[in-house]
């Protein structure tokens, strides 16, 4: 029974022979290594795809993986080339007159390095001697280092290209709450499952996330306005920018000779999220497809040829148009009838529950529901305009799970009585009904042996039959929590992503761990930074983080007034960056020197203790025990 409403299955084999189109050779054997000899990426683990589909799988979704699970590199026009199948997105090399410029380079820099090896070896081995990013999301950039050399960047030999806002936007987007989104990423993406035909089977957009080394280079060369024209190694460029669609910041780039656009993550081959399940801010589909419909207008006369950073191109300006005009098409509809719904009186499930694209548009498998659902799309649609409130007074002031768990079990009779109805109901295929109220029950009495086992079986039938990737995901993912207790996921290797936050960015995501009520008792406290680049005599960036009523600000410049800081800390930002990446800690970093504080230290030890670790293995189908509730203190660590 398919769990989610968009059940069409594609039709036609025209996606089958555009997969396969320019292919030149895979990697073999599809694996990649970090230098410790750990797996950051096995594409052969997915060879179980070649198989029919099994009945725990829904056949669009498992057509759909068998695509994004084609892996090599590819011709995507004389001079173009991607490697796709090596991470959740494809990475693209257009030559140039002296080397290649690099499109995207995947999330880490094992599997780009592997892929630039990959393309130098059937196209030489070409420098490469541009980057160019899209838009802010890791899987198009974290694997830069793989690829080129910081030094080049920053001394001005390497161009890197990106949007207006890019640098903002990819260091901070996850950095407030980044653990959360992390910790719900690992459901999204089956990371703790295994793979294979009752498993993870890929998630729509690509298969998985590779698990390497995450980077950044600074962008050198800002896109800031749509027209704007760039030549890199004799490759010339025009650039649309689309701040707020896939991404807040992101841009399409057309190449004039070779009559091809590169539509960034604006248009795949599935419905993207409006709102993706690992959480983020509510993406914007109407701007999403007045852009689209500006893509048409800029450059339609002169495409023959659309490729993105996800699944395969689209050759033929008859098809590759009428491409971009159904995306748009889709994303008008979507929000439009939401709208109309809305105003109409409908809430978000009402609406989710009603709506369906027209069949011109649902018979599209480009169109379909691998990685946004539209039934999760119209919810977020209505959150964007409405918030979480559905105007119902009822639903103004609810418990919170467990409270209202307790409640409603025993309104209903009591565990083992509901225990013993959802399994009639479960019989009868009423699965969305079951998993509702056997939620209550394990959220009332966690150790009920027989409400865990039916509910994770609930789950798993729901996830074999999403068409939805995340949906199966997130489904599996929650019957092995059920069953196993709280799964944790492969960690990625270190990050090069501290060195892109400013110090605001550092000091605002210090000040999102304070444990507000125990810092409030601490009463008022003044630290002062002084910020070097480690250049002797070099001006500081000064900051002054002031911890009040249990809140703390961070402010640039000296604290207001005139007030005495209690503490002031002297260090580079290459210092900040190891403590902040954990490559040292504080006391360590004082005793080595890197750090010269003048004043109370004790001020440092208060406000590191009052800091709270995240917490990264939190569980999500089953209650976090009251007695856990406490983090963690970070220390100063």
């Amino acid at each position: 029974m398919p769990a989610t409403p968009s059940a069409h299955l594609p039709d036609g084999h025209r996606d089958i022979a555009d997969a396969d189109r320019g292919f030149i050779a895979r990697l073999s054997p599809g694996v990649v290594r970090d230098a410790e000899g750990r797996t950051v990426w096995d594409a052969d683990a997915y060879a179980f795809l070649d198989d029919d589909c099994p009945p725990t799988a829904h056949p669009s979704l498992w057509r759909q993986s068998r695509l994004t699970a084609k892996q090599g590199l590819y011709e995507v026009v004389p001079g173009v080339y991607q490697v796709r199948g090596l991470d959740l997105s494809n990475v693209t090399f257009v030559e140039g007159d002296r080397g290649v410029l690099v499109i995207d380079p995947l999330i880490s820099a094992e599997v780009a390095a592997a892929a630039l090896a990959l393309y130098r070896e059937h196209r030489g081995d070409r420098p490469v001697t541009g980057v160019l990013y899209t838009h802010s999301h890791v899987d198009h950039f974290g694997g830069v280092h793989g690829v080129a050399d910081p030094e080049d960047a920053s001394a001005g030999r390497l161009p890197v290209i990106a949007p207006a806002g890019f640098l903002e936007h990819a260091a901070g987007e996850n950095v407030i709450t980044g653990p959360a989104m992390a910790r719900r990423s690992v459901y999204m993406y089956g990371a703790a499952l295994p793979k294979g035909p009752a498993g993870q089977i890929g998630c729509g957009l690509g298969q998985t996330t590779s698990l390497g080394s995450v980077g950044l280079i600074a962008p050198n060369l800002d896109v800031r306005t749509t027209g704007q024209s760039e030549t890199v190694d004799g490759i010339r460029m025009v650039f649309q920018l689309t701040p707020g669609t896939e991404a807040p910041a992101e841009m399409n780039v057309h190449f004039p000779g070779l009559r091809l656009l590169c539509v960034a993550e604006n248009a795949c081959h599935t419905l993207h999220n409006v709102l993706t399940l690992r959480g983020a801010l509510v993406r914007d589909p109407s701007a999403w497809a007045r852009y689209l419909t500006e893509t048409l207008r800029l450059f339609a006369d002169t495409t023959d040829v659309v490729f993105a950073s996800h699944h395969w191109p689209t050759w033929g300006q008859e098809r590759a148009l009428r491409f971009l005009e159904e995306q748009r098409d889709a994303y008008a509809y979507l929000h439009d009838q939401c709208v109309r719904l809305i105003n109409a009186g409908h809430t978000g499930a009402e609406i989710a529950e009603e709506l369906r694209f027209p069949p011109a548009l649902e018979q599209r498998t480009h169109i379909g529901g691998h990685y946004g659902s539209l039934n999760h799309n119209a919810k977020a649609v209505y959150q964007r305009y409405m918030g979480w409130f559905d105007g119902n007074p009822a639903h103004l002031w609810q418990h919170p799970p467990r409270e209202a768990a307790v409640r409603y079990t025993e309104f209903m009779g009591g565990a083992d009585a509901v225990v013993a109805k959802a399994r009639l109901s479960y019989d009868r295929g009423d699965l969305r009904w079951v998993a509702e109220v056997l939620n209550h029950v394990v959220f009332a009495e966690p150790e009920h042996a027989e409400a865990r086992a039916l509910q994770a079986d609930t789950l798993e039938r729901l996830g074999h039959g999403s068409e939805c990737g995340p949906w199966r995901n997130f489904y599996l993912t929650g019957a092995a929590e059920l069953r196993g207790g709280v799964l944790g996921a492969p960690g990625r290797g270190g990050s090069g992503m501290v060195a892109a936050l400013t110090a605001e960015q550092i000091f605002q995501s210090m000040a999102v761990r304070i444990d507000g009520p125990r810092a409030a008792e601490a009463g008022r406290l003044l630290l002062r930074w002084e910020i070097t680049d480690g250049t002797p005599d070099a001006p500081a960036e000064v900051w002054t983080l002031l911890l009040s009523n249990g809140a703390l600000t961070p402010m640039p410049g000296d604290a207001p007034r005139g007030e005495k800081p209690h503490l002031t800390l002297r260090l580079t930002r290459a210092t900040l960056d190891a403590v902040v990446g954990r490559a040292t800690t504080f006391p360590d970093a004082v005793a080595a020197g890197r750090i010269v504080p003048d004043g109370d230290l004790t001020a440092l030890t208060t406000l590191g203790g009052l800091m709270q670790r995240p917490d990264h293995r939190f569980p999500i189908v089953t209650p976090d025990p009251p007695a856990t509730r406490r983090l963690p203190a970070m220390g100063v660590s």
